[in-house]
């Protein structure tokens, strides 16, 4: 006879690593931010800009912010990795999408 599953073990397991990614993405985030030069901002001005972001259908506006972006990583890996090791967006890619948008905060 098979070993039942623990049904609440395994649920709790999964609200545990639920809750250490939104954990990682916030922390991400806010480095974003202050990586961008974006701290320098007031919530408002942030909280606006990124409204206004999210609410653009322009696709060529979304476009440019988004190879902007690519240009901004690309720039700080060119700046702290040695060039062996150098794999443009290749960390920003694994960590998740969100991440991207907000990239081109300040060129809106």
């Amino acid at each position: 006879m098979r070993k039942p599953r623990d049904f609440d073990a395994e649920l709790k397991a999964l609200e545990e690593k639920a809750r250490e990614l939104k954990t990682r993405k916030v922390q991400q985030l806010g480095e974003l931010v202050i990586a961008t030069g974006a701290d320098q901002l007031s919530t408002d001005e942030l909280a606006g800009a990124l409204v206004a972001i999210t609410e653009t259908n322009d696709t060529s506006k979304r476009e440019a912010w988004a190879k902007r972006g690519v240009m901004f990583f690309e720039s700080r890996s060119r700046r702290t990795a040695p060039a062996s090791q150098r794999n443009p967006r290749g960390a920003q890619a694994q960590s998740g999408g969100p991440q991207s948008p907000a990239g081109g905060t300040g060129s809106a």
